[in-house]
């Protein structure tokens, strides 16, 4: 049979795999000059023009046909209407996966915490929620619930007060499984408006938008060069990549689920990236020629054949041992472990965003349903990023507070390394503390 993907063949054990793994990695996320302008003006007209800005924006690339602001904004009683809308199935079906997400998320949540020295001074932490979070949901004909639940039901189990909704509706049509996910999500506010300035608005706020502390969720290459810029100004989730999945199998499972489970990153778009990684060569070959006879079946096979052909591989290793080090390597986004023993393997895995254990756990649960963050780091930020969780809403404060005899023993300590630091009102505003 003639090889239509050309997906490439990796052999761990040799010389130059270092390399080749390199190369097979590099990918670079960088926005191309004129997107980058295109971001800093409309930046600069939503920060001067405010609600006006919007409407003439959403007219010109959503086709809104608004006169007023108030016309882009959706109030409760339409995202209800469009959970009564969806099919009894689909209400379902969002109602479980958002019940597992909210459960999930609520072991995360951090409480404050303290404890008193012996002098009786007193340290501790106050975990706070943050007050307004943006969340960002490509709109049109494109569907993400599952990305409204997996961005604001953290936010609400965090305790954040607001969470504000952003969905561009070009020509003013919104998908209700969208709406209805922001109901049962807790979202206060949505705004039908997209693009770079609605990541504007959000960090920077308008008449109608109060700015938020930080916004989240996917976007096109203007969202995330927006998002880019407005760094700082507020925080944001993260600078995301392409989809990544990384299969470690020991060639017990079946190379059709296999095969599946690399389509199911690779459908995402041509940037992604799909990776097997196995110690049985004859398993590799049942995979590839699973995934030929397979990806014609696939309604983004197009897409899928161009991922797989650029950035897909077969990677031939020694044992599971020097695949867990290739895994490491690579830091993937999700790592699927289909072994016959996933738990002994588990320890050895040091950098993935989410680790998917066993031959019955596919990727595509986690990314719906079964409750754990599908917001993962990308492109080998797993070796120091974390998944999108409760942790990500909530602010940590210090709390110190000394009482006399420990403002004078600290005081001692803070008057030398002050003065040692040439900070002499540092030094004094300690000494006066210290008891003669």
């Amino acid at each position: 049979m003639e090889n239509q993907t050309a997906i490439r063949r990796l052999d761990a054990r040799t010389p130059d795999f270092g390399q080749q793994l390199s190369d097979l990695l590099a990918w670079e996320a960088g926005a191309d000059h004129r997107v980058v302008e295109v971001v800093d003006e409309i930046i600069a007209a939503v920060r001067a023009r405010g609600d006006a800005a919007l409407v003439e924006y959403s007219n010109r690339f959503d086709q809104a046909g608004a006169d007023h602001i108030d016309q882009l904004l959706l109030d409760g009683d339409r995202l209800q209407q469009a959970l009564a809308a969806i099919a009894p199935a689909q209400r379902q079906a969002l109602e479980t996966a958002a019940e597992r997400v909210r459960s999930y998320h609520e072991h995360q949540r951090q409480e404050s915490w303290q404890y008193r020295e012996a002098d009786g001074t007193l340290l501790g932490q106050q975990i706070t929620p943050m007050e307004r979070v943006g969340l960002y949901v490509p709109g049109g004909k494109a569907s993400y619930p599952s990305s409204v639940l997996m961005n604001a039901i953290p936010a609400k189990v965090a305790g954040v007060d607001e969470v504000v909704m952003v969905s561009p509706a070009p020509g003013g049509v919104i998908n209700d499984l969208v709406l209805a996910a922001a109901a049962l999500a807790g979202v206060d506010k949505l705004l039908t408006i997209g693009g770079a300035q609605a990541v504007a608005a959000l960090a920077y706020g308008t008449e109608t938008l109060a700015k938020v502390d930080k916004i989240v969720g996917p976007g096109n290459i203007y969202v995330a060069t927006a998002k880019r810029a407005v760094f700082g100004q507020v925080d944001i989730d993260m600078f995301a990549g392409p989809s990544e999945i990384l299969v470690v199998c020991d060639g017990g499972t079946d190379p059709d689920w296999v095969a599946m489970d690399l389509f199911s990153q690779a459908e995402h778009d041509e940037d992604a990236q799909a990776i097997l990684v196995s110690p049985d060569a004859g398993f590799l070959d049942r995979v590839e020629a699973s995934i030929e006879r397979l990806l014609p079946t696939l309604e983004r096979r197009a897409i899928a054949e161009v991922s797989l052909r650029r950035r897909g591989a077969l990677i031939l290793v020694e044992d599971l041992d020097q695949a867990l080090a290739v895994a490491n390597r690579v830091a993937p986004e999700h790592i699927e472990l289909s072994v016959a023993d996933p738990e002994a393997l588990l320890p050895g895995v040091r950098h993935a965003g989410a680790i998917f254990m066993g031959r019955y756990t596919s990727e595509s649960l986690g990314d719906y349903c079964a409750g754990p963050n599908h917001v993962l780091p990308t492109s080998g930020t797993a070796r120091f990023s974390s998944p999108l969780g409760v942790y990500d809403f909530q602010k940590r404060s210090s709390i110190i507070m000394c009482s006399a005899a420990g403002a004078s023993e600290l005081g001692k300590v803070a008057s030398v390394l002050a003065r040692g630091e040439s900070l002499e009102a540092h030094a004094r505003a300690a000494e006066y503390r210290i008891k003669k």
